[in-house]
């Protein structure tokens, strides 16, 4: 036989409906005329609420914008692994479609970037591109 005060158990449960199975109201503190009443279950917690990080509240600047596309290309020139996957791979296609991307960014935006967002943008497509280069010419140079 179980026995009801076993704690072992996964859960227990607890009738607290406020009518009996006659149709009359049980008493308010409880009671319910049972003499093998189990104890209260704890209240489910609500769901956790993901809140904003700090750094996600901040609207994003034109730099954190450059090198989220600059962080993105390095994934795809293998220079990273992906947390996705937990895998370091190479497209170098796609590392191609991004660095021309900020090519684009830096003639688009020719003149109208503060110093500061103009040399981070020269020096993330001089660093990307000399990559790049190095990753497609590679393979050519160690067979020499």
């Amino acid at each position: 036989m179980v026995d009801e005060n076993d704690s072992s158990r996964g859960f227990r449960v607890t009738d607290r409906r406020r009518f009996s199975d006659d149709g009359e109201t049980r008493e308010q503190d409880g009671a319910t005329g049972a003499e093998h009443e189990a104890a209260p279950a704890p209240e489910p917690e609500p769901p956790p609420v993901h809140e904003p990080t700090p750094a996600r509240e901040e609207a994003v600047s034109f730099s954190s914008f450059l090198l989220g596309l600059s962080t993105q290309a390095l994934l795809h020139l293998g220079e990273i692994e992906d947390p996705a996957s937990g895998r370091v791979e190479r497209d170098l296609g796609a590392a191609k479609h991004v660095i021309d991307i900020l090519g684009i960014l830096q003639a688009k935006t020719k003149g109208n970037l503060e110093q500061a967002e103009d040399q981070l943008l020269d020096a993330v497509l001089y660093d990307l591109r000399m990559r790049y280069v190095e990753l497609v010419r590679g393979p050519s140079r160690e067979g020499a």
